[in-house]
């Protein structure tokens, strides 16, 4: 599996503010110019690769560290608003792990060991029974991992701890899954409980790229388990596929989205490779064994031709990853903004946003390391899971470039007035280097909105670094992955 930026509503700016808008955009035609400083570096970003960093979210895990004090997170939540929390469950736990994967998950645990988490979850579900019971939740997701590597007793445990009263019937609820992890009786499990999405990492339909992925995995096998999804589920279906894997063209990338399109999925989310150090394809490439990825340009390509087909396809572009098919309908839910409202993640690997703290436990990539983790969280009592221990304390500038970034990266775009209204000054004001992107047809504004152009899209992985605080960046940077 792959993480994933969630799904969002923005807020967008209504037609009784279009007039302030508008005088609001005029306001910053005489901004503060961008400084020297800010200028070489947007020169470096222009001037360097495309694909630097996935900004799925702000600040990274990776500039996490444990707090000085700890914090009670009963105190904590109820500074603040709780009307549109997003839910977050996370189940670490996989039958595989693939080359490319970096996320906080076990392969083949012990075969007592999910039940003792489910027992540890059901303990932190308690300490913080207080928030819970006064939360109401816009969006549910459970991730991982594969949460779908759980047996449908233990699926059924899952759902039955977090059936809380705050997610009501309009409520989203996504999971994440597999093919080999995928059962009919999984399948009409899910739909019993109310999950309107499901997403399936397929990655390539082409079997020399699977392999090329360190992915062991079957055509037949990827078949089955979509015609088992939409057999037994009228969810909203996602396919992640990547690009930019060794041996991949053009040709055999078009031909994988054209077989994906077969299912009509809802959405499709294409990934650009990314090789990092500690993943299986990470440490092939540093011993020079074989090339495990392209090249930026390649990908560059290989992007353009996928956004292309999709969009003559019926499909609309959310983000630079995500694509929606344009027939859908989509069913009212609650209003959700990533930029305002909070998430609560519970289980180990789990991170939580508030307004001035983002917290989690500890993250690793290495079996020895995520194993660790995950038992030392089975071993937590109601007391230790009252409190955070672990996360990164946002001041005032990272939370408006959070906001900067949660919004500028997406198709909706940076709301010029919603920054203004939430922060209290214009954001060309805080930060002048945002003029660069308009300077360069990166950007354009429109309806009071900074929306990136197509070019600024091809670039989301690298605005997204550039545009990263040199504190993060520090932090990031002096990070020891286990």
């Amino acid at each position: 599996m792959i993480a994933k930026e969630p799904m969002i509503a923005t807020g967008q700016v209504t037609a009784s503010e279009q007039v302030k808008a508008t005088d609001h955009v005029k306001a910053t035609e005489q901004r503060q110019p961008a400084t020297m400083d800010q200028r070489q570096r947007f020169e470096q970003m222009l001037s360097g690769p495309a694909y630097q960093a996935y900004a799925y979210s702000y600040p990274h895990k990776t500039a996490y560290r444990p707090l000085d004090e700890k914090v009670s997170l009963t105190a904590l939540w109820e500074q603040e608003k709780r009307d549109a929390l997003f839910l977050y469950v996370h189940v670490p736990f996989c039958r595989m792990r693939c080359g490319f994967c970096n996320l906080f998950t076990l392969v083949k645990p012990d075969a007592s060991l999910p039940d003792r988490y489910l027992d540890a979850l059901e303990r932190q579900i308690t300490a913080l029974r207080s928030v819970v019971d006064s939360a109401t939740f816009a969006r549910f997701a459970i991730g991982g991992g594969t949460p779908t590597f759980l047996d449908e007793r233990q699926l059924e445990r899952l759902f039955t701890l977090t059936d809380f009263a705050g997610i009501g019937a309009q409520t989203p609820i996504g999971i994440e899954c597999s093919p080999e992890t995928i059962t009919a009786e999984k399948v009409k499990l899910l739909a019993v409980r109310g999950v309107s999405r499901i997403s399936m990492g397929v990655q390539s339909f082409t079997e020399l790229e699977v392999k090329n992925l360190a992915r062991p995995q079957s055509n037949q096998g990827v078949l089955t388990a979509i015609d088992t999804i939409r057999q037994h589920s009228a969810a909203v279906l996602n396919l992640d596929l990547i690009y930019g894997i060794a041996g991949q063209t053009v040709a055999s990338w078009l031909d994988s989205l054209k077989q994906a399109l077969t299912y009509a999925p809802e959405e499709l989310y294409l990934y650009p490779l990314y090789v990092r150090d500690a993943t299986g394809l990470g440490k092939i490439k540093q011993k020079a064994k074989a090339v495990t990825d392209l090249g930026d340009v390649d990908r560059v390509i290989l992007y353009r031709a996928g956004r292309d087909y999709l969009l003559s396809q019926g499909y609309e572009q959310v983000s630079l990853r995500m694509f929606r098919r344009c027939d859908v309908n989509t069913p009212d839910m609650p209003l959700y903004s990533c930029q305002q409202d909070g998430m609560l993640g519970l289980g180990a690997g789990a991170r939580s946003y508030t307004q001035s703290l983002h917290y989690s436990s500890e993250y690793a990539v290495g079996r020895h390391g995520v194993k660790a983790i995950i038992e030392h969280y089975n071993e937590q009592t109601h007391n230790d899971f009252s409190y955070a221990h672990y996360g990164i304390a946002l001041n005032a500038n990272e939370q408006q470039r959070r906001f900067v970034i949660q919004s500028l990266l997406i198709a909706d775009g940076l709301s010029l007035l919603g920054y203004q209204q939430r922060f209290g000054h214009d954001c060309f004001t805080a930060f002048p280097e945002l003029s660069l992107l308009l300077e360069n047809q990166l950007a354009f504004i429109q309806s009071g909105q900074m929306l990136l152009t197509a070019e600024g899209f091809e670039r989301a992985d690298s605005i997204g670094p550039w545009f990263t605080s040199s504190t993060v960046r520090a932090a990031m940077r002096d990070y020891e992955l286990l």
